[in-house]
């Protein structure tokens, strides 16, 4: 009778999981699917809110962090904004970075979005901050590329960096464009691990290649 008793109770524990497991892929796919449809700061705060919301109820998942950050870097980069604007939205893309790196040191896409906090921290003022921002990025890349070497947006960022440096001290960019091309074409064979995990960076690439001249 007992035994009978804890398997029972196993399948009702493994029926509530599953259940909530549901509702959080389907709260992060409704909230996922505003991305598109955000363009201004006003609609990416919304998003952060709703996104902290779900954090709040799901400690342990590291994917509402993620595009919180992801939010506040965008807002970041939106208007013409002072810096004391965009500091204090790239303030709390660094808390939930911290949040991530805490939940899951062992995420690739988790050092991804630490290298763009660090390079919207940069574009602040590329002047001061170049020197000693730049190895931050470099840093949180070569761990994500370690963590997974066929990362398309690791390598997106890895890429646009140095085409950045190359612009801005006049080198030949063919060797970065030749990157490029090829990250794009191999782009789709990289597989998602759930429709929810991040899959942005396709569009950024292709604005790379074109500027390239491709």
């Amino acid at each position: 009778m007992k035994k009978v008793s804890l398997i029972l109770s196993a399948i009702l524990l493994a029926t509530i999981v599953r259940g909530q497991t549901e509702q959080y892929y389907q709260k992060m796919g409704e909230t996922l699917g505003k991305f598109a449809s955000s363009n201004s700061a006003e609609d990416y705060q919304d998003l952060a809110n709703q996104l902290r919301v779900i954090a709040s109820m799901e400690p342990e998942e590291w994917l509402p962090l993620y595009y919180e950050t992801h939010c506040y870097i965008l807002m970041s980069f939106s208007g013409q904004l002072t810096s004391a604007s965009q500091h204090t939205y790239l303030e709390k893309a660094s808390a939930a970075v911290d949040q991530m790196l805490d939940i899951a040191p062992g995420e690739a896409e988790v050092y991804v979005m630490k290298a763009f906090y660090h390079t919207a921290y940069m574009v602040v003022d590329p002047p001061a901050r170049a020197m000693s921002t730049s190895p931050l990025i470099s840093e949180a890349l070569t761990r994500a590329l370690s963590i997974d070497p066929e990362n398309p947006r690791a390598r997106f960022l890895g890429i646009s960096n140095e085409m950045g440096t190359a612009n801005f001290f006049g080198s030949d960019t063919t060797p970065i464009c030749k990157k490029a091309i090829q990250l794009l074409d191999s782009w789709d064979n990289y597989a998602l691990k759930s429709p929810i995990h991040p899959s942005w960076g396709k569009n950024e690439t292709e604005g790379l290649v074109k500027s390239c001249g491709q």
